[in-house]
């Protein structure tokens, strides 16, 4: 896991709040009517005692059947009013606290879209599942608890508190004892469940990283059968997370009978107490009956008081998680007065060095010179590890140079506006995704006005339009999630086809025709040198002969530029190059040349 928890707890809880109050937004009336519904709510059901008591003294003890009929019916409308006041809070509370939770499930996401590949890094894909999902949710319930019961279980409470001085100071006191010793506890028990709720929500990205980690890999997980190995793994991230909210939960039980032990001891000593007034003639029968009441009102809000103080505790820990995502700036930002047009696929690297951890001795790019014309091709080759892909995302701006600049048709990458270098700028990778829906509507990712012909124009360059005019529903043919039903081969050129698509200044392909045999490669290329003469084409690969007719070629090793040259220059004078030839093509030969 790539996050810890302190990369979120050193947040303020004041700004997170702030962060998150701003996503109510349109849905402000319902949370201020909720709460206003459950006050009305409190004042009728503090009434109704009050009224039970008078019907006691006033009606029942003194035979007057016209006050019991008279305050009866007042006791119906109280208890009408509170219904729908109730009623009508629960319906707001519920709006606004999932209209709440949806706006803050935008604003991430909006915000993730905006994430450069450095910012992804810092957090695991299971992470922003959590966040997304299970924090939010946690913040949508705490919410609701917040409106609803922050709101009534406060001011019934001291509803009922006045109501039980009105009647009887003395008896009343035993309220105020209760309500110290409770206060005294709920600080004590928030302070220690706090922190386990902050771990529990790391074990839930454990346990969504192993899930997604396994189906993202079934088909190797089954051929090396490892499904026993997969199941106990994720067996330890679910005993880690049930071990952690057992530690939480035997924390939060302790609240039950603590509160139960006040309860009761305060219904005794109101019953002792109020049956001697009784006897001395200090209270009546009605108020001692009002004022057992009052007990449980007073007592049954604390114990609310005392879930949503722990619901509270629970959910900061993912106020914390969910700011950080919308806090979070992208480190890659438009130029104050960004240029929209791009003059050509020209690209020049000065002096560049780049680094994925600023604080690794050495950059991963070093000292990186390169001057390449537009409509150029140029092969890139070199070792696994040699940083071949990390040239390459430097020109549409995924990442930035730590130092020296990368220029594209004459002007550095950070002085354009991102969206329009990158829209000039297609990449065509190794592991390319394609998404459920039509080829049609796959191929449209490159330009959503594309027409039928001109998709079908770019699959024939890009040599798809052959296994697709075989499929029944040719273009129109549903492609699973993932393109599960397609191969890896025709993937790659639907992603190629794709790109084409985008009319770019520079294409560049990443290692993206090795799942493709030599002989559909070399159509590819002939068909993108014949095709799209005037775009920059940059192409890496293992193969030599898939770079072997490009204009130049760029030897990678070790992040440092070891040759640039013709396929017959490199051969001359690149040690690195004539040893890849050699391997590739001496002794009995490969699928790239004969023996």
């Amino acid at each position: 896991m790539k996050e810890t928890v302190k990369s979120y707890e050193k947040l303020p809880a004041g700004l997170c709040l702030r962060t998150l109050s701003r996503q109510i937004k349109q849905f402000k009336t319902a949370s201020i009517l909720t709460p206003v519904s459950m006050i009305l709510e409190v004042l009728m059901e503090t009434i109704i005692p009050y009224l039970m008591a008078s019907i006691i003294d006033k009606g029942v003890e003194a035979g007057n059947l016209t006050h019991i009929y008279k305050v009866g019916a007042m006791m119906i409308v109280c208890a009408v009013f509170s219904l729908t006041a109730g009623s009508a809070g629960a319906i707001f509370g519920a709006k606004a606290s999932a209209g709440f939770a949806m706006n803050i499930r935008n604003a991430c996401y909006r915000n993730i879209q905006t994430f450069s590949f450095s910012n992804i890094d810092k957090y695991s894909t299971s992470g922003l599942i959590t966040r997304l999902t299970t924090d939010i949710t946690n913040i949508q319930n705490a919410y609701q608890m917040l409106l609803r019961m922050c709101f009534r279980a406060p001011v019934s409470l001291v509803c009922a508190m006045v109501m039980s001085f009105v009647i009887s100071p003395r008896l009343a006191c035993i309220y105020l004892i209760a309500v110290f010793v409770l206060g005294l506890f709920l600080s004590f028990l928030i302070k220690r469940v706090g922190g386990y709720f902050a771990k529990v929500f790391e074990k839930y990205d454990a346990l969504n990283e192993s899930v997604q980690e396994n189906i993202d890999a079934i088909r190797v997980v089954k051929a090396y059968v490892r499904e026993d190995s997969e199941n106990e793994k994720f067996k330890k991230a679910v005993l880690n997370l049930y071990n952690m909210f057992v530690k939480a939960e035997k924390m939060i039980i302790m609240n039950m009978p603590v509160m139960q032990i006040t309860v009761y001891s305060c219904i005794l000593l109101i019953s002792w107490f109020g049956a001697r007034m009784i006897i001395q003639d200090a209270l009546t029968t009605g108020e001692l009956m009002s004022m057992l009441t009052y007990c449980m009102n007073i007592l049954m809000n604390l114990m609310m008081l005392s879930m949503i103080f722990v619901m509270m505790t629970m959910s900061m820990a993912s106020v914390k998680r969910v700011s950080e995502v919308i806090l979070e700036e992208s480190d890659l930002k438009n130029p104050d007065a960004p240029v929209f047009d791009i003059k050509d696929g020209s690209v020049s690297f000065q002096n560049v060095n780049f680094g994925y951890n600023k604080t690794a001795e050495e950059p991963v790019l070093k000292d990186i010179n390169l001057d390449i014309r537009s409509g150029e091709m140029i092969g890139i080759i070199g070792g696994t590890g040699s940083a071949k892909s990390s040239l390459v995302n430097l020109i549409s701006r995924l990442y930035d140079a730590d130092s020296g600049s990368v220029k594209v048709g004459g002007r550095d990458v950070r002085e354009y506006d991102m969206a329009a270098l990158r829209d000039k700028v297609a990449v065509v990778l190794q592991q390319n995704n394609i998404f459920s829906g039509t080829i049609l509507e796959n191929l449209r990712w490159g330009n959503e006005n594309a027409t039928e012909e001109e998709c079908i124009r770019a699959c024939q360059m890009a040599c798809a339009d052959e296994f697709i005019e075989k499929l029944p529903d040719k273009y129109e043919t549903h492609i699973e999630q993932g393109g599960s039903n397609v191969s890896g081969g025709q993937r790659q050129r639907l992603c190629i086809a794709r790109a084409l698509l985008k009319d770019p200044k520079i294409i560049i392909f990443d290692d993206s025709t090795s799942a493709v045999d030599t002989a559909t490669d070399a159509k590819i290329r002939r068909a993108l040198e014949s095709s799209i003469p005037d775009t920059t084409k940059f192409i890496i690969a293992q193969r030599i002969s898939s770079v072997e007719k490009a204009d130049r070629i760029i030897v990678m090793d070790d992040g440092r530029i070891s040759g640039f040259g013709t396929h017959a220059e490199l051969l001359e004078n690149n040690e690195i190059y004539r040893d890849v030839f050699n391997s590739q093509t001496g002794g009995s030969g490969d699928f790239d040349r004969p023996a």
